[in-house]
């Protein structure tokens, strides 16, 4: 079975992201834990977890294992401000307590900026913050870093960063990798042959590993290959176009792989982006 989901609003309660998701047909999915535009928020009730517990025994066709939560847009654990760096590691582990009381596995970060240091600075100082969180608490919950865009001084851009935050922290065994279509095009990976598909996976396999790869954000590119620009489209609407897609889709190594697409939600565009997907894949 492919897992193959969208982004879910919670809404109402983490719970009903779960009814969101099967009515569009999900077999994979993704949700914010709190409102992504703020560093803590209210806890997740009681009464939300439990339902949460109900709906996902219910819904045979999501596991457990096919659900990603995301961050919150705020955290940046390579900023250098230590009382910021400080706060942000307090959300984060906020987050990840969340994730674990609903069972979530894999919790998506944007390894985050250094601003004026360079990039081996704030390799270690993601490290750092990840090797605190787990020394300082013990979490269920994998850490899964995000290919970013070459935004600013923002770190992921390059498959390199993300191997060399896995490798500098103590605890490696926690750390995964989720792959997203378009930022990884922005920052410059193209992927739009299959000659270039393979070059690409045989690249991440050498630098990274596959064994690390727990999620991929499936959207399309409203910029050129390179534009250090995040901004996604439909599926097959922007530069990337529909090969990359069809061959992520019919790749027998991602079947069992979490693919969520972030795409733009109005008119009824997640069930038009998921249809073609699924058509793709045959």
């Amino acid at each position: 079975m492919q897992l193959l989901g969208a982004h879910m609003s919670i809404a109402g309660g983490v719970q009903n992201s779960l009814v969101r998701a099967e009515k569009l047909g999900c077999t994979a999915m993704q949700i914010f834990l709190k409102q992504p535009r703020k560093l803590f928020d209210r806890e997740i009730s009681y009464e939300s977890i439990e339902e949460w517990k109900k709906n996902l025994k219910k819904i045979k066709t999501i596991p457990i294992d096919a659900i990603l939560a995301h961050t919150g847009y705020l955290i940046n654990l390579a900023v250098p401000d230590d009382e910021k760096w400080e706060s942000y590691i307090s959300a984060m582990a906020d987050e990840m307590s969340r994730a674990d009381s609903l069972g979530i596995l894999h919790i998506v970060l944007h390894p985050g900026s250094p601003h004026d240091r360079d990039e081996k600075w704030g390799i270690r100082r993601v490290a750092s913050a990840i090797d605190k969180i787990y020394s300082e608490e013990k979490f269920d919950v994998n850490i899964a870093l995000e290919t970013t865009a070459v935004t600013g001084s923002h770190l992921g851009w390059k498959f390199e960063h993300l191997a060399d935050i896995i490798f500098q922290s103590k605890f490696s065994e926690k750390l995964d990798v989720v792959f997203d279509t378009c930022h990884a095009y922005a920052a410059g990976y193209d992927f739009t042959t299959q000659e270039k598909y393979e070059h690409i996976w045989d690249e991440f396999d050498r630098i990274i590993g596959l064994k690390k790869l727990v999620g991929i954000h499936l959207n399309d590119s409203k910029h050129p290959l390179g534009s250090r620009k995040d901004r996604h489209e439909h599926i097959g609407k922007g530069f990337l176009g529909i090969e990359p897609f069809k061959s992520i889709m019919q790749d027998s190594r991602f079947v069992d792989i979490p693919k969520v697409i972030e795409t733009p939600k109005d008119d009824d565009w997640d069930n038009k982006n998921l249809k073609l997907l699924r058509e793709l894949s045959l």
